[in-house]
């Protein structure tokens, strides 16, 4: 994939929205079927309600904070088979709306009356961005909105859009609560050389098969095939070298500790936070930041949103066990008190946080990581420091505004201490090598 394929998703339906917001309904029922479809089936449902530390955390959110649901008015955003719905009506909610899109509205209409919350939850199957009213809610507004959006490396799906949407339009501004109420991306350099090695074996093998049919095919058929290598090479390089993978890595394949590249303030993110990640402009940050860093600093009055898409890792080969086969990305999501200034004013505390976290050392969740593996492995050395300096970006697909890609670029560089410096008594540090910017943009399938 070059980088004039790099580009914002289709502009069919403009400005890359996804199509449930002003969607022809060709391109909603093309939506459905590629997108919607599948949560419609219960072993999808059961694969998510069976990922123990996606439920535990939702779980801890809400009955560990029922003083915040009791009596109040609960939106579920794709509410699925209803147990995020269950949980707010065993919370003490008044009301809840659960919204669901798929057919699987008519099994949590099932759930709720099995549990004994039919008379509080209100199951509605419908896009949210087609919802304009709220039975019986005479300001046609809710206290919290509830909701498990989160995609592959959070962003994958393009859920977001729907819950900006949603908490625009019914979300009390001043009181109102998301859950979950934060989000945080992070990339880290990970070591998995057999799976790099395995994937770099599979693109050679369908290129050597590839040759045998084309020679096969002139000598047998006497039509000359070869004129469609290039393409069909281009196709093999995307899908085995440059699609990132779904990952279940061990904790020790992480290198070093994460940088962030994406916060997002669930109350305060936009439509344009929420496209991807983005080179942030002048006026914004462009500073690394580590997982470590202040949480207290409203991220530098981006109203809690922070996009920092630079990274730079440094590893020493004394210390770490290389090589660098490529970098991980996963997300965490915090269920916590508002920190926007009009929210930490107004809007009720969260006394038992909670977090939902898909790093490595969390062990299993259905989200995994996404990894993204270098064409070659970078060696580690002894006795000598390899810095990795580079940018990530994450746009929508110019085919599918549900999908992302990513362009990861990257530089190394190796250097050693050497003798001492007469004036501190400190080594001075001796650059050995730099080298070249490599470029690649990955699909997330």
């Amino acid at each position: 994939m070059t980088s004039k394929e790099f580009v914002n998703a289709s502009t069919t339906i403009g400005k890359d929205e996804i199509p449930s917001f002003n969607g022809t309904e060709k391109e909603r029922a093309s939506d459905y079927a590629n997108y919607f479809c599948s949560y419609a089936q219960l072993y999808h449902q059961k694969q998510m309600l069976a990922d123990h530390n996606r439920m535990a955390a939702y779980h801890s959110a809400i009955m560990g904070n029922t003083h915040v649901f009791k009596d109040k008015v609960v939106m579920d955003v794709g509410t699925g088979s209803g147990i995020l719905a269950v949980w707010a009506a065993q919370a003490g909610a008044k009301v809840v709306f659960a919204l669901e899109y798929t057919d699987m509205a008519k099994h949590a209409q099932k759930v709720m009356e099995a549990n004994g919350v039919d008379d509080i939850v209100n199951v509605i199957q419908g896009a949210v961005e087609d919802l304009d009213m709220l039975p019986g809610i005479e300001d046609n507004k809710v206290d919290i909105i509830i909701s498990e959006w989160m995609g592959y490396f959070l962003l994958r799906e393009s859920m977001l859009d729907t819950i900006i949407r949603a908490r625009d339009k019914f979300l009390k501004k001043d009181t109102g609560l998301m859950f979950p109420s934060h989000c945080t991306m992070y990339i880290a350099p990970i070591r998995d050389e057999d799976e790099r090695r395995s994937l770099s074996h599979d693109y050679n093998s369908a290129m050597s098969d590839w040759n045998e049919f084309v020679e096969s095919t002139h000598s047998t058929y006497n039509v000359d095939m070869s004129i469609l290598a290039k393409d069909y090479e281009r196709e093999q390089r995307e899908y085995y070298l440059l699609s990132s993978r779904w990952t279940e890595l061990p904790p020790e394949s992480v290198l070093t500790d994460p940088v962030i590249v994406k916060k997002f303030d669930m109350v305060t993110c936009t439509i344009v936070d929420s496209k991807g990640i983005i080179t942030p402009t002048a006026s914004t940050t462009t500073t690394t930041t580590t997982a470590a860093a202040s949480e207290n600093d409203n991220d530098n009055n981006n109203n809690g949103n922070l996009t920092s898409n630079s990274f730079t890792f440094e590893l020493n080969g004394n210390e770490t066990q290389g090589p660098i086969s490529g970098l991980s990305g996963w997300f965490t999501a915090d269920f916590k008190s508002r920190t926007d200034e009009i929210g930490l004013k107004y809007a009720p505390k969260l006394t038992n946080p909670s977090l939902l976290c898909t790093a490595p050392e969390s062990g299993y969740t259905h989200w995994g990581q996404q990894t993204f593996y270098f064409l070659s492995g970078i060696p580690l050395l002894p006795n000598e420091v390899t810095k990795l300096d580079g940018v990530i970006e994450m746009y929508r697909s110019k085919d599918n505004s549900r999908l992302y890609d990513c362009r990861i670029k990257y530089s190394t560089s190796r250097s050693k201490k050497g003798s001492n410096d007469n004036n501190n008594n400190e080594k001075k540090e001796l650059m050995l090598t730099a080298g070249r910017t490599i470029e690649n943009v990955y699909q997330i399938p």
